[in-house]
């Protein structure tokens, strides 16, 4: 009387079908999943290796520069301190393999998430269409990412790098759609008065005068893709992330303790001069 009755739960077909569908998609998919691991690849290693190569006092030296030169000379050298402490601590070339990740995912994000944002932008059919999904994805637990991504690619940094660009998408779709959404008619009004075509008036007009909102969508996407990245270790995603997961597989919370605290300082660095890059158009050239 209070139990649900065994007879009607069809959880275990329900199981055997989605089993069923994925494995089907993984067999009749796999020279577009083989390409899709071609291309990341072709990405990530060089990236990693080029990050893995430099020598650790250049590190310092540039990041040092870089956060002086978009933030200010205070946290120049509180950045510098921070890949200071990281190289003490021996996690210098986990820190670039978690870089190397994060920035390789925020690129597809880029070249991804734009087209699709300046899309919304200009259909509202596309943008209702568009908005349920962003809202499912960014609702969804992170860890969900990691099955799909999982079942399709199997272990390694392929799925790693999937999985952080499927969670840290939606923010820079919805701020380049946002963006160019809130563009003065008038201003758009004018360009088309004097004869500017459709590409004209998207490359000349709307996306300068949008560039700080997708800048800040960006600095959010780079952000979550942070964030994924380190629960993405437990799919074989290397970096401090899969250091933080030994430290509480082997019940060592001094060696948790530090590397999630390189990844606090890698955040740290990594939001002040992406949101700098948003704020300041002054630096961009330069930089």
């Amino acid at each position: 009387m209070f139990d649900f009755p065994e007879q009607w739960v069809i959880g275990w077909e329900v199981i055997k079908w989605i089993d069923g569908l994925v494995d089907w998609v993984v067999i009749t998919w796999e020279p577009f999943f083989l390409v899709v691991r071609t291309i990341v690849l072709g990405i990530l290693v060089p990236f990693r290796n080029f990050l893995e190569w430099l020598p650790w006092w250049l590190v310092i030296v540039a990041t040092g520069l870089i956060s002086w030169r978009m933030v200010n000379i205070w946290f120049g050298v509180i950045a510098a301190l921070f890949i200071v402490f990281m190289s003490f601590m021996g996690l210098i070339e986990l820190a670039m393999v978690t870089l190397a990740i994060t920035l390789t995912a925020t690129l597809l994000c880029v070249v991804l998430g734009i087209p699709i944002g300046i899309a919304a932008a200009k259909s509202d059919h596309f943008e209702r269409i568009l908005r349920p999904i962003l809202d499912g994805m960014q609702t969804l637990p992170s860890f969900v990412y990691l099955i799909p991504a999982l079942m399709l690619f199997g272990l390694g940094m392929t799925p790693a790098v999937m999985a952080t660009m499927i969670y840290a998408i939606a923010p820079i779709i919805r701020l380049t759609n946002l963006g160019i959404r809130q563009v003065e008619p008038s201003v758009v009004e004018a360009g088309k008065a004097f004869g500017t075509t459709p590409w004209q008036l998207l490359r000349k007009v709307q996306i300068p005068l949008a560039l700080p909102t997708i800048l800040a969508g960006l600095n959010q996407t780079v952000m979550m893709a942070l964030a994924m990245v380190v629960i993405a270790s437990m799919i074989g995603a290397k970096g401090l992330g899969a250091e933080v997961l030994n430290g509480i597989a082997r019940i060592e919370p001094g060696r948790g303790f530090i590397a999630g605290i390189s990844i606090v300082f890698m955040a740290i660095i990594l939001d002040r001069i992406s949101q700098a890059f948003a704020r300041n158009p002054k630096t961009r050239p330069a930089t």
